[in-house]
């Protein structure tokens, strides 16, 4: 699907409001403001062969910020059914991370007021994200990937009012979509992989595989909101062999 792309709104809504999330989100928040999902060892574990959505545009950057944005009811104390996470395939024909899923996000322009803007523009560029319907409510720091030492803002947002999203520019995300929380949740659908020495948490969703440091962020903000179910950690797949049989298109190098 084709994102409608009005414009902008650069310098708008880029402050936190960890109050205006709904309850089944609060776990969450306050472990993001106190820095214990940064600590979180799927995160910490996260090496230069897993480094996902890090240096989004195969260049050296200083800093960058992805979007993690969840929907779901706004009333439920409880892990709403219709929560999901808006998430990104990357085209094969990328320079970096070709074929990996995502969280929207990109590199900090001097002109972005701060992560929380760097987030929502490149949220808007990438899926026509309109930024009004979403409530900012927490932020990490910064995430730093462990051998490139490529800081990461992971932002939180709760789409409030969702509105119409898709592929904007196809040379850079082919698809996007939103994976049900409960899918997510599903031990059926969770992995372990491994190349070389690195191992680490996965998922499997629409075929796809999350992996690196998408699924390592996405594995630690599970098991920190509580929403996280016991699975397999032990076994471990071979990442190559996984991604062969999945959508991603996507090549090791």
């Amino acid at each position: 699907m084709t994102a409608p792309h009005g414009p902008d709104h650069p310098g708008h809504n880029v402050d936190l409001h960890p109050e205006k999330a709904p309850l089944w989100m609060q776990p969450l928040v306050e472990r993001m403001s106190t820095g214990t999902v940064r600590r979180h060892p799927d995160i910490t574990g996260v090496d230069a062969r897993g480094r996902g959505t890090a240096d989004l545009n195969g260049a050296p950057a200083r800093r960058a910020a992805v979007l993690m944005l969840f929907s779901g009811a706004e009333t439920s104390a409880e892990l709403p059914n219709d929560a999901a996470v808006l998430l990104t395939h990357r085209s094969p024909t990328m320079r970096s991370h070709s074929g990996q899923i995502a969280f929207p996000g990109g590199r900090v322009d001097d002109t972005d007021a701060n992560p929380v803007d760097c987030a929502l523009r490149e949220a808007w560029e990438e899926t026509g994200l309109d930024r009004t319907t979403v409530t900012p409510v927490a932020q990490l720091d910064e995430v730093h990937i462990r051998a490139s030492g490529y800081p990461v803002h992971p932002v939180l947002g709760h789409w409030h009012t969702p509105s119409p999203v898709g592929v904007v520019s196809p040379d850079e995300a082919d698809e996007v979509f939103e994976a049900p929380v409960l899918d997510l949740i599903d031990p059926a659908n969770r992995i372990m992989v491994g190349w070389d020495r690195w191992r680490g948490p996965a998922f499997r969703i629409r075929d796809y595989v999350i992996w690196g440091f998408t699924g390592g962020l996405l594995s630690a903000v599970l098991h920190q909101s509580g929403w996280a179910q016991p699975w397999d950690r032990e076994t471990v797949l071979d990442l190559r062999d996984t991604l062969a049989a999945s959508r991603n298109n996507e090549r090791l190098r």
